[in-house]
């Protein structure tokens, strides 16, 4: 369980977070939409200790943020790729792999399987340097289930993927739920926002609606998440 209690971030005179408060069950994917510059990628950072909060607190497990332990139990994917392009897809994963497991044995399996789960398996010999954005993208995601983590915590997952492979993402995402993982995703593909469990809405720092898809459209009065943000007058960048 992660837990945001009264929360407040700002940037000189910017308010980028305002006193939020809400939380992020296991056995859930959260997703956390909103117009750009709403403050979801803030909020990401702030939840993993990234970024410090000015007021209020962050508890994962009731162990309070930052705790450079809780976060080893936390798979992370930022919107930007953070690879070794000299080095094979095989030897990122071994590198990152190398500092939450220590047993040889599983972690050939994880990097194994997690190199499967996105396509890559046969492409492990490859240096990134030769890998196209998509490529990079599937990457990131596998080294943030490099550990089998209780907690994934993914920044748009799947920009640049492609439909079919991104629907068996969305498979993956779906088992390691029902395995009773807490998953936060954001993303600005607005009809993967109805594969969510439940939406956090956020709008310049405060959340807007929280709910399942169907109880946000509802309360909008409207049939899709795209019709949401064209009610909120901010177009359909989330």
């Amino acid at each position: 369980m992660i837990k945001v209690d009264n929360i407040t971030k700002s940037y000189g005179k910017v308010n980028i977070l305002n006193d939020m408060t809400t939380h992020f069950e296991p056995g859930c994917i959260t997703g956390l939409i909103g117009p750009s510059g709403a403050g979801k990628t803030t909020l990401i950072k702030c939840i993993l200790g990234m970024e410090a909060i000015d007021s209020g607190n962050i508890t994962i497990e009731d162990v309070d943020i930052p705790n450079r332990k809780i976060l080893r139990s936390i798979g992370y994917m930022a919107q930007s790729d953070a690879l070794y392009e000299d080095l094979t897809a095989y030897e990122n994963m071994l590198f990152f792999g190398k500092l939450y497991i220590t047993k040889e044995q599983n972690l050939q399996t994880n990097i194994q399987r997690a190199l499967e789960m996105v396509n890559l398996y046969n492409e492990r010999k490859k240096k990134v340097s030769a890998f196209s954005g998509g490529m990079k993208r599937r990457l990131s995601l596998a080294i943030s289930f490099i550990q089998n983590p209780k907690i994934l915590i993914l920044d748009e997952p799947t920009v640049g993927i492609d439909p079919k492979l991104r629907k068996s993402i969305w498979n993956d995402l779906f088992e390691e739920r029902n395995k009773g993982k807490t998953i936060l995703v954001t993303t600005h593909v607005l009809d993967e926002a109805d594969k969510c469990d439940r939406l956090l809405l956020m709008r310049v720092g405060n959340i807007i609606s929280y709910g399942s898809p169907d109880e946000i459209k509802s309360s909008f009065k409207v049939n899709t998440i795209e019709e949401v943000f064209l009610e909120l007058g901010d177009g359909v960048d989330a």
